[in-house]
């Protein structure tokens, strides 16, 4: 089975609350609420590539030095096994905007089940709830 690596990041604002990404129509997995980032193109690092996602999907800048690894999901979808590492980022430029259509929303630790998810993220919920 392929691994597909993805680096995705909570974003916590000074309210302690966490960013939200709603899947656009026409991908895999269209409405579901996940964190922000992406693919772990070849070459990179997972924190290469969330600085780079935040970028191009948020229009926002942040540094490696800035993301904290918190946890990991290993979950195994029908054709490919997820690997994605979960990092925590309270600093960044900019004022984090929908660049490719998704929606966005900030929410509590605690709110975070009301969202429907991936189920590959649905397991971080109670870390990250935990961590805050």
């Amino acid at each position: 089975m392929k691994v597909v690596l993805v680096s995705a990041v909570a974003l916590i604002d000074v309210d302690g609350r966490v960013l939200l990404a709603q899947r656009p129509e026409g991908k895999s997995m269209a409405g579901l609420w996940e964190f922000p980032g992406g693919k772990v193109e070849p070459g990179e690092t997972p924190e290469t590539a969330l600085v780079r996602e935040l970028h191009e999907e948020l229009g926002i800048d942040t540094w490696e030095s800035c993301l904290a690894p918190l946890t990991f999901a290993s979950h195994s979808y029908d054709d490919f096994h997820l690997l994605m590492p979960l990092f925590a980022c309270r600093k960044w430029n900019g004022i984090p905007q929908s660049r490719e259509g998704q929606a966005l929303k900030w929410a509590r630790a605690n709110e975070l089940r009301e969202y429907p998810m991936p189920p590959a993220d649905i397991p971080l919920i109670p870390i990250l709830r935990d961590w805050l």
